[in-house]
């Protein structure tokens, strides 16, 4: 009697699962990883296939018998894809750094009663969630003498509403306690933010620094926007667009050789450039996002 009334009192997520639950939920996590698995398998096959493989394949290839690394060294000959890549570095590490100063000092700021009440929480809020549109932000790139410019690439995404939200409610988490104590011992706010607020927010400043990097890394349409004359300035992303999701082929002169691989095992070298550094960084990460993520966005 005693173990039922146990049992029924238990939580329902901490209940042990049925066998049926556990094989329904296996079966699901391994189509899942099939279903992910065999795109990005063509993908690096297709980008590491010979001219004859591909051609014998139709197009893409599942397993390459005679690996080759020719598109790649074709596609880091010419001078595109070399200026692409520190473009789209450039404006990550910049963009990701500025961002975070941004999101950290308001988000802070707004944080602490003292300084600010709701109604100017509310009003930063508005601002942030309802933003002004396509033309009236390129009016203000216009304006700013920014266009044709890698800084058009970076301040407009320079802070994310939904990244200050979670790191604010991840800094009203920290004891008031500690910052009051730093206070009575004469620190200013500046040194209590450097000193005692973020040694105890590595986790979100982690994972908010993900989110803006990947959101750098990935952004092409800012480019397409205000990037009109200098295409030397163009990321990573655009040239993904142009030559795998338009199609556009690359010549034999903007590729600097004689002869052009297939465009298939370009166009792959290619999604392979651009997804590598995010897959790369991801795992060093990873393991701050229940911390960094759940407990700000849960309590934001």
């Amino acid at each position: 009697m005693a173990r039922d009334v146990t049992a029924s009192s238990r939580p329902v997520w901490k209940e042990k699962p049925s066998v049926l639950l556990s094989s329904t939920k296996a079966v699901v996590v391994a189509v899942t990883s099939v279903l992910i698995l065999i795109p990005m398998l063509v993908v690096v096959s297709t980008s590491l296939a010979s001219e004859e493989q591909i051609l014998e394949a139709g197009g893409y290839v599942l397993w390459p018998t005679d690996p080759t690394l020719e598109a790649y060294e074709v596609l880091f000959r010419g001078p595109f894809m070399v200026q692409a890549i520190g473009v789209s570095v450039f404006v990550t590490v910049v963009g990701t750094a500025i961002a975070l100063f941004t999101t950290i000092t308001m988000a802070y700021a707004l944080s602490r009663p003292v300084l600010f009440g709701r109604p100017v929480l509310l009003a930063v809020l508005f601002t942030l969630l309802f933003a002004p549109g396509l033309i009236p932000m390129f009016l203000m790139v216009r304006q700013l003498n920014l266009l044709d410019t890698v800084w058009s690439l970076i301040l407009p995404g320079a802070l994310g509403a939904f990244n200050f939200v979670v790191m604010r409610s991840f800094f009203q988490a920290i004891p008031r306690e500690l910052t009051e104590a730093a206070h009575m011992d004469g620190a200013s706010d500046f040194y209590v933010l450097r000193r005692v607020v973020l040694p105890l927010s590595k986790a979100v400043v982690a994972v908010v620094g993900l989110f803006y990097a990947v959101g750098f890394w990935n952004a092409f349409f800012n480019a397409l926007l205000y990037i009109q004359r200098r295409t030397d300035l163009y990321p990573v992303q655009v040239i993904l667009r142009s030559y795998v999701i338009r199609g556009d082929s690359l010549t034999a002169d903007q590729l600097g050789v004689e002869q052009v691989p297939p465009p298939q095992s370009l166009q792959m070298a290619i999604v392979m450039v651009a997804l590598v550094p995010i897959l790369l960084v991801y795992p060093f990460l990873q393991r701050h996002f229940t911390k960094g993520v759940i407990t700000g966005a849960v309590k934001g």
